[in-house]
């Protein structure tokens, strides 16, 4: 009688793992699926930016070939946090200054528009920031021996690392 009830258990463990088979891995790709990047461009018209936000892209862009410096936040040399700190900074919006504190301080938005920032990094600590420009493109200062810059966002490279974004601009 023992046999006969493993034997049915092992049948009935069978048939049910084949059921939830597709379930199983979906919930393991799902575990390795990265945060989409989602942005939502402005509309060319008059109510498509604030003038702070205008301000913000500005600013960045003047700021595209400034070489990188660690801690460094003006023309002579930029940080990713220190990028924004300046071109926020012009636009009249203060921000802390560094990037994880960015991303722990400002507000979070689920859709970026340009101005906004995009955060990126492990786990929930933001090493990385950048602002969107629009068009699926960030201006950001990627790092020693390298100069502000404009990239796109749809490589893996940012789709893997990225954590969200925050909207402090009007």
């Amino acid at each position: 009688m023992m046999r006969a009830a493993c034997a049915q258990l092992q049948v009935f463990s069978k048939t049910r793992l084949w059921h939830v088979w597709p379930l199983l891995l979906a919930l393991l790709m799902s575990g390795c699926a990265s945060r989409d990047i989602a942005t939502r461009d402005a509309p060319i018209d008059a109510d498509g930016l604030s003038i702070e936000r205008a301000m913000i892209l500005a600013n960045a862009q003047q700021a595209l070939g400034t070489p990188y410096r660690f801690g460094g936040n003006s023309a002579d040399g930029l940080d990713c946090s220190g990028l924004v700190e300046m071109a926020y900074r012009a636009a009249g919006i203060r921000v802390p200054r560094t990037a994880h504190d960015q991303f722990r301080q400002l507000p979070q938005v689920d859709e970026a528009r340009p101005g906004d920032l995009l955060f990126f990094g492990s786990g929930r600590k933001a090493t990385h920031v950048g602002i969107y420009q629009g068009d699926r493109q960030m201006i950001h200062a990627p790092g020693r021996g390298r100069e502000v810059v404009s990239v796109p966002l749809d490589i893996d490279y940012w789709q893997n690392r990225f954590l969200g974004a925050a909207g402090p601009a009007p």
